[in-house]
């Protein structure tokens, strides 16, 4: 990806980062996390990202053909169990993220990693946007050995390449402490689209998503593009 193209593109999602994710206050009906088909019978693995706000990242990976769930939570902190509320003061060491439950038949972990450093701005620290503090790094949890050394080696990549100014620092951590978030978290922007920052800063975010990956998306929401 070529560097003006990244750097209008964060421009232009810094722009129109007015509302915080940590400024929403109302509380949605609850919902059942990722009505899907039953994945009982394929063989499934998980990755688990920060990229910021976990409304932003989720809305994004549950368009992903070969994805069959998204929970978004928290991870990589000292507190069991810990609420929102806590998360978002900054006292508990967690990240907002998403665990993502997918074929790897269907999508590699490999196409997993590119989505993530080209939707999110990896050398932001703690701050993606508006959304400002240690719960928003830049994060990957990686699950086994070899995640990690893709991860590692993705992240090497990308820093030689030049493609950003600055130095990425996304964290490269293995997988401790995840704990599911609240129900009205789950699906947040498919539940809930015309609220304030779903509709200035997640819908933009999922457009872009939508037009570099097409390739990627599932069936449905490409028919909805149509």
């Amino acid at each position: 990806m070529k560097k003006n193209f990244l750097t209008a593109l964060i421009i232009f999602i810094t722009s129109i980062s007015i509302y915080s994710c940590k400024e929403i206050k109302s509380v949605n009906k609850e919902s059942e996390i990722n009505n899907m088909d039953s994945t009982q019978n394929l063989n499934l693995d998980e990755a688990t990202f920060g990229g910021g706000c976990f409304w932003c990242t989720e809305a994004i990976y549950e368009r992903v053909e070969g994805v069959h769930k998204v929970v978004s939570g928290y991870a990589g902190g000292h507190v069991k169990n810990p609420t929102y509320k806590e998360v978002c003061d900054g006292t508990t060491g967690h990240v907002e993220v998403i665990q993502i439950s997918y074929d790897p038949k269907a999508v590699s972990y490999d196409e997993l990693l590119e989505i993530f450093f080209k939707t999110h701005d990896p050398t932001t620290l703690n701050r993606q946007g508006a959304d400002v503090g240690t719960q928003y790094r830049s994060a990957i949890f990686y699950h086994n050995g070899e995640q990690k050394k893709k991860a590692e080696f993705y992240k090497a990549e990308l820093e030689k390449s030049g493609a950003w100014d600055n130095p990425v620092v996304t964290e490269i951590s293995p997988l401790t402490n995840y704990y599911p978030a609240e129900d009205y978290h789950q699906d947040y922007y498919e539940n809930n689209p015309n609220q304030g920052y779903c509709a200035f800063v997640i819908g933009p975010k999922v457009e872009k998503f939508e037009k570099v990956f097409k390739d990627k998306m599932k069936e449905k929401y490409s028919e909805q593009n149509q």
